[in-house]
């Protein structure tokens, strides 16, 4: 089947390349990322892959409908940048990464939490420049310490147990309770419960109900120095509200792999630019910030697991097969 690849980058070209060989696929690599102006570049494809930053909107799969594409199969779990209603409204069935390694994302998770906590960022640049002072590099002990974790599907239940290791009181706050997170020592809290602890790991899907969860009430109610991680998705933080914690010291740290306006930034080089975003420039700024690149899934694990799988169900698809990792506009609102 004739596929284009939507924001295709050079570390994904060669492994697909390699597991396509047991497919056939016909894979035509586009750089750019899928919206409304880039969208006629898929006229004649029957099938569509993209990732977290591509633009899946009404509009966009109205032009897709158009050139007959019957198929979109993005490659990462979360959907939010699709509109199921409007796919399935154009006969255009969609497909994600249901399942991959949980793990690469809980364990960067605690390296962004051990390198915020410790300095260790600030230490590597430090002694590049041969000033090993300790000043400003201080930390806390985990043992012992509270963290809070929202969201316990398999990233943040492994992530619990990870910080369960090191010592921690392990709580959650999530709609729907986990058996294997609280099998692992964790406990289950209201909103309120959140904001007792000593760190906070955000793990949820973003939806409507999670969008902002961690918004200006709750930062103006979490324990005062708290540390606030983020590998999930970037509209679960009230980033301006987060700015405004940081810079009166309630928030004692950030550490985010996602961040809300990311799309159009990450996966890209600026380096030789100026980058017009004004937040996050102001991000960057902070001493005690630390901004990684939607990087958290990526491991060799990971991403052959999600390439084999989106690679997988565009072969179902052309059989007539069931889609394994179908997802409907029903589920998205179940």
């Amino acid at each position: 089947m004739r596929v284009a690849m939507f924001s295709a980058q050079d570390y994904e070209r060669g492994l697909l390349n390699e597991l396509n060989a047991s497919h056939g696929h016909d894979l035509v690599y586009l750089d750019a990322l899928l919206e409304s102006e880039t969208a006629p570049l898929a006229a004649g494809f029957p099938a569509v892959s993209v990732f977290v930053n591509d633009t899946v909107d009404r509009d966009v799969l109205r032009h897709l409908a158009r050139g007959e594409t019957k198929i979109v199969a993005t490659r990462c779990t979360g959907f939010n940048h699709i509109d199921l209603e409007a796919a399935e409204e154009f006969g255009i069935e969609v497909v994600r990464v249901s399942n991959y390694s949980p793990n690469s994302v809980a364990e960067f998770a605690v390296g962004l939490l051990l390198a915020l906590n410790r300095k260790i960022h600030r230490a590597y640049h430090r002694t590049r420049e041969s000033d090993f002072r300790l000043d400003g590099l201080m930390g806390f002990d985990l043992v012992g310490r509270t963290v809070a974790v929202i969201g316990t599907g398999k990233i943040g239940t492994i992530f619990g147990r990870i910080m369960a290791g090191f010592g921690c009181t392990v709580i959650g706050f999530d709609v729907h309770r986990s058996p294997e997170f609280e099998r692992i020592g964790g406990r289950y809290v209201d909103a309120e419960g959140v904001e007792t602890a000593d760190v906070i790991s955000m793990h949820c899907p973003l939806t409507p109900e999670t969008y902002h969860i961690v918004g200006r009430r709750t930062l103006a109610r979490v324990k005062n120095g708290a540390l606030l991680i983020n590998t999930s998705r970037g509209g679960l933080v009230d980033t301006e509200a987060a700015i405004d914690a940081l810079k009166s010291g309630r928030l004692g740290g950030m550490a985010l792999d996602v961040y809300e306006q990311e799309a159009g930034l990450f996966y890209r080089d600026f380096s030789s630019t100026v980058i017009s975003d004004d937040v996050l420039q102001r991000l960057i700024s902070f001493p005690n910030v630390i901004v990684t690149g939607h990087q958290a899934f990526f491991t060799r694990e990971a991403l052959s697991t999600i390439l084999g799988t989106t690679l997988e169900s565009i072969s179902e698809f052309e059989s007539g097969r069931a889609l394994t990792n179908r997802i409907s506009h029903t589920r998205s609102n179940g």
